[in-house]
């Protein structure tokens, strides 16, 4: 496996480099059967989450379907972490939903195509590690967002309702109110009977998965009603396809094709036209596709490695997960991310390598060709159970309401308020919010650590006595633009008998610009007064840094001195008038 990232020096991630590791752990037929086991179980979950995903999305069922074929094989293979299951995830569905309406299937797989090439890019240049500088109250915050706006979005098919909806979430909100009157009760009764499986069958504890029993039983609820004479909104109803000369109801029974993604239809049913202006639209989603496919994956990673006791790469992941998205739109698939739940399931059925994400590739592959014309009869009512489900799982609203009620009042703030603006606006401004509200939180905390303070006798390392004009002062902790300023301002306010000041800066791990001007202008004010000034104890990195900025020693003025019993005998020779 490739080095990780806090490594020193530069090395290109290994694509594949997960498969490499399992490999070399020793790899037979026994390790074989456990893949297989284990991709045969989550290709029957991926699947019906693989379709209801895609609907959620705003295109149809078998965009959802291509992406866990092509995107789910191609980034197992080459990805950094051993059982990551990725293809199409809930998180992806408020950045995408926006994407389909105003740009079309077309704009969606060019954006994820240049998400793609954004996420490579991370992972050559090695960012893998920066996933632990994102605040906990933030991915809580926007993922229980997230969970509700999913909901949210398939109470109309739950209900029944012939309604379009549009990005705003609370317009959204009211036109579902408002038409609430006219829902249908035979689609709220299989939605119902859908919910109610998916809830209550994993307490039975049998190997069968409740996706897949749920949607069963909704589908043979939506053909007794059928056969009754009522009419129920179902996958064949609302989606058909063209293709080769042969159309359809439902979901192509072709394994996926090579199509070019600016030929699909756009907004408004025709292809798109690829031009400046349409790449500059679609770079900021790419952007948030890209920021929070690496987010998911490597979280999805870290969990894994904690229930497996493993390392994954997180560059060699980045590259895999780029490779995904800048190939899957090739072959019609929308947005791959890494899918904790089906990597939860992947380790828990016993997956030894990423080939058991492959097997399930396989699965979802042989499922469409097979078995197209029976995935048509689901009906809506059921897909919107599952998503009801895969949001109330995504909310981990246990998580939210303990860290509500334990967290700090402002990890509360940064959760709360990352949390409203996904509902109410959208995940990216939410994330840029929250990351901004975290810096200026961090910056505060670390002003507030960073300290100065004049010692005294018996603070001090040497057994030298202090010359009454000789003023020794220590500061602790980071100097930054947001604690400098503090720190060295309480240095400029000085007894004006003082005619040396000893700064110990022992302790004072890093400098930055604002710092370095802060030194500068107090070594220039203590000049003008007369006084000299000594550093002491500062690492040579930090020496060099001064030095670059123009502070240099200069006899009688300023030094740089390893120890306060240095230091305590310079002063007393720039006392006595001797420069040293």
């Amino acid at each position: 496996m490739s080095r990780s990232s806090d490594d020193v020096g530069y090395r290109v991630p290994l694509p594949g480099s997960a498969l490499v590791a399992a490999w070399r752990r020793g790899y037979g037929l026994a390790e074989l059967r456990r893949d297989l086991l284990a991709g045969l179980t989550i290709g029957i979950v991926a699947v019906p989450l693989s379709m209801a995903l895609a609907i959620a999305t705003g295109v149809p069922p078998q965009h959802g379907l291509y992406t866990a074929i092509v995107a789910g094989a191609i980034i197992a293979l080459t990805g950094g972490s051993r059982f990551n299951v990725s293809g199409p995830t809930a998180a992806f569905v408020v950045i995408l939903f926006p994407i389909v309406a105003n740009h079309g299937i077309g704009g969606l797989l060019i954006a994820t195509l240049m998400a793609g090439l954004i996420l490579m890019a991370l992972g050559l240049a090695r960012l893998g590690s920066l996933i632990q500088f994102v605040p906990y109250p933030v991915v809580l915050g926007f993922t229980a967002g997230i969970a509700v706006v999913i909901a949210l979005l398939q109470l109309p098919d739950f209900l029944g309702l012939s309604l379009e909806l549009g990005e705003s979430t609370p317009d959204n909100a009211l036109r579902i109110l408002k038409a609430s009157p006219e829902l249908a009760p035979a689609e709220l009764s299989i939605g119902l009977i859908t919910l109610a499986t998916l809830v209550l069958w994993p307490r039975l504890k049998l190997p069968v998965p409740a996706p897949l029993v749920g949607l069963a039983v909704g589908t043979l609820a939506a053909l007794a009603a059928t056969a009754a004479g009522i009419e129920i909104d179902t996958i064949a109803s609302r989606f058909s396809w063209s293709l080769h000369g042969e159309s359809g109801s439902g979901i192509p029974p072709f394994a996926p094709g090579l199509v070019l993604p600016w030929q699909l239809p756009g907004p408004d049913g025709t292809p798109l036209v690829v031009d400046f202006d349409l790449i500059r639209e679609l770079l900021g989603p790419a952007l948030a596709i890209a920021m929070l496919g690496a987010i998911e994956s490597l979280l999805c990673a870290v969990v894994a490695d904690g229930l497996t006791r493993t390392r994954h790469d997180p560059n060699a992941e980045l590259v895999g997960q780029g490779l995904g998205n800048m190939i899957a739109p090739f072959f019609g698939g929308i947005t791959a991310t890494a899918a904790l739940a089906r990597t939860a399931t992947n380790i828990r059925s016993g997956a030894f390598s990423p080939l058991a994400a492959v097997t399930h590739a396989l699965v979802v592959l042989l499922a469409v060709v097979l078995l197209s014309g029976v995935l048509a009869l689901v009906p809506m009512a059921a897909l919107a159970a599952l998503l009801f489900i895969i949001a109330w799982n995504m909310s981990e609203a246990r998580h939210f309401v303990h860290t509500l009620k334990s967290a700090p009042a402002s990890d509360v703030a940064i959760l709360v308020i990352c949390f409203a603006l996904t509902v109410v606006f959208d995940m990216v401004l939410a994330v840029a919010v929250g990351m901004g509200l975290a810096a200026a939180l961090f910056i505060r905390r670390m002003a507030e650590v960073t300290q100065t303070r004049r010692l005294d006798q018996s603070d001090r390392d040497s057994d030298m006595d202090l010359p009454p004009d000789v003023a020794l002062y220590d500061i602790d902790g980071p100097l930054f633009f947001g604690a400098a300023e503090k720190a060295i301002s309480s240095l400029q306010v000085v007894d004006p008998d003082i005619r040396v000041m000893l700064l110990d800066m022992h302790d004072v791990p890093s400098l930055d610009a604002t710092a370095i001007i802060a030194l500068q202008t107090l070594a220039e004010e203590l000049h003008e007064r007369g006084t000299g000034l000594v550093f002491v104890g500062l690492p040579a990195p930090l020496i060099l840094k001064l030095r670059r900025a123009g502070l240099r020693r200069e006899a009688g003025r300023l030094a740089m001195v390893t120890n306060q019993g240095q230091a305590l005998r310079l002063a007393e020779r720039w006392l006595a008038g001797s420069p040293g």
